[in-house]
């Protein structure tokens, strides 16, 4: 799972900044962030463009029988994040790509740049899990650190996109954190 993100950077409320940690070069937000949730957490639906789900499904069979990975763009709302676009990743880890995924900090800053300029927040990550379920496991829950940020999941079982599933980073700390099913909606229409 990822361990490093940015959330609400650009919705006109002052948030916490990335800064690095010190394991494994990855990033997290600051302590500011990981006392308190921002202002406008997002609610328990994450909206996608069905071109979107199709895309990061797609990602996931291309790069089977290793786990794919990317960022999700877009705004949070009262009932959750709207996803505008996903941007894909390389997936950093060359030990054991099969089962486990990390984003290079470098390549999260240039994710992050184009989030700014297009005025666009990270809402989340995604990456698929081969032949296994579309279940967050120990790992992902350990290495996940953006409280609000939706981690969606693609199963891929013998190189076909399966279930993909959502789940939301509650908690506060690193000692409370857990993930909680997140309703998928995915629209036809972009703009619905």
């Amino acid at each position: 799972m990822v361990a490093f993100l940015s959330a609400n950077m650009e919705s006109g409320t002052s948030y916490p900044s990335l800064s690095p940690i010190s394991h494994t070069g990855s990033m997290t937000r600051n302590s500011a962030m990981e006392t308190s949730n921002p202002p406008t957490a997002p609610g328990p639906i994450l909206r996608l463009p069905r071109a979107v789900y199709e895309g990061l499904r797609a990602h996931g069979e291309e790069t089977y029988p290793h786990e794919c990975c990317g960022v999700l763009l877009g705004h949070p709302t009262p009932d959750g994040w709207r996803v505008e676009k996903a941007v894909r990743a390389v997936n950093a880890r060359t030990d054991a790509a099969h089962n486990r995924y990390s984003i290079a900090p470098a390549d999260l800053v240039k994710i992050e740049m184009e989030a700014r300029r297009s005025k666009l927040d990270i809402a989340g990550f995604y990456h698929s899990h081969p032949d296994h379920p579309a279940h967050w496991s120990a790992t992902d829950l350990a290495e996940a650190h953006w409280f609000g940020c939706s981690y969606v999941i693609t199963q891929v079982a013998k190189g076909m996109a399966k279930a993909t599933c959502s789940f939301l980073l509650m908690g506060k700390t690193e000692t409370d954190k857990r993930f909680e099913a997140q309703a998928l909606k995915i629209d036809s229409d972009p703009s619905a």
